[in-house]
């Protein structure tokens, strides 16, 4: 049995509201940023040139004020045709070495977990890490987040900072902050519309999904353009349910509002499915040239282990 990205999931399965608490928050971010910048400088001794070229600022438009923001920012005129509520700042971009967007899951299923842990902990904590990363290299930093099925895409437009990072952790927990993504023929087509230049793009799942061969396909295609890898949210922790007494057992399926009966023995069965599954996937994206790295629920060696891939990655462009 392989199990479809709208998972059946026990009734009684940990499923955190996206109004919740940021599951990375302030201590835990300060944590990733001292390991990243230990590892790097490490790494990086003798052989990072400048973390800069060109100079100067671009502006690139006009948005909404957020937390962060300086007061110099602001554009008094513009606000003024919003009644200051809320504040407009003029946005520029300083040229940087490369560009990082991470393309993200914010489906229901990724909210569920168990023992007070969802999928979507890991995966924020992916981001942080990403985030961080860039913060260190000084490249711009962005993301868009996908639900079930791939049929609303919505992001945030790379910016630099430290404070960026914060407010995509922020917008993947909350599901605010964020602006629709302008749909095209195909995802690659959306994705690479969305890109102002050539990027960095790690994808983070669990990829409990359903047509893996069509999205595959879509990352080859972006590939092409831009440096796409994918990063495993190792998800059968979420599915390792307690053994229970019931011969038969009612599951209900957060994707699609649908319950199903299974037995006692099937569920059983679910955790080593879902590895199968992702076992698959992994086989599948490499044979199509796209890089894949694994993660487990362990915070220290998901950050380390992410941090030596992307920096590998990121001096190898730079």
């Amino acid at each position: 049995m392989k199990v479809r990205a709208s998972q059946t999931k026990e009734r009684e399965a940990l499923h955190a509201p996206p109004d919740d608490p940021l599951e990375v928050n302030l201590s835990e971010i300060t944590e990733i940023e001292l390991l990243i910048l230990k590892r790097m400088r490490e790494f990086t001794i003798g052989e990072h040139r400048s973390l800069f070229h060109g100079s100067g600022f671009d502006f690139v438009g006009l948005r909404e004020w957020q937390a962060g923001d300086r007061p110099s920012s602001i554009d008094w005129p513009q606000s003024t045709l919003t009644n200051f509520s809320p504040l407009i700042v003029r946005e520029f971009e300083q040229p940087s070495t490369a560009s990082v967007t991470v393309v993200v899951d914010a489906s229901l299923s990724t909210r569920c977990g168990i023992d007070g842990v969802p999928i979507a902990a890991a995966i924020a904590r992916a981001i942080a890490t990403i985030g961080m990363s860039a913060v260190f290299f000084q490249d711009t930093f962005g993301m868009i987040t996908f639900d079930a099925g791939f049929t609303r895409l919505a992001a945030v437009r790379p910016r630099i900072g430290k404070n960026q990072v914060i407010h995509c952790l922020h917008a993947y927990q909350r599901q605010r902050g964020l602006q629709e993504v302008k749909q095209s023929d195909s995802l690659s087509r959306t994705i690479a519309g969305f890109m102002r230049k050539t990027s960095l793009i790690p994808v983070i799942s669990d990829f409990l999904i359903d047509e893996p061969d069509h999205l595959i396909r879509e990352l080859r295609h972006l590939n092409s353009a831009h440096d796409v890898f994918l990063i495993l949210i190792d998800a059968a922790f979420a599915f390792e349910l307690p053994k229970v007494s019931a011969g038969w057992i009612e599951a209900f399926d957060v994707e699609t509002g649908r319950s199903r009966v299974m037995s006692r023995a099937a569920l059983a069965r679910v955790a080593r499915s879902v590895r199968e599954w992702q076992d698959d996937i992994e086989r599948r994206a490499r044979d199509e040239g796209i890089d894949v790295l694994r993660l487990s629920l362990d915070q220290v060696k998901s950050v380390v282990a992410l941090t030596e891939f992307v920096m590998e990655r990121r001096l190898r462009k730079g």
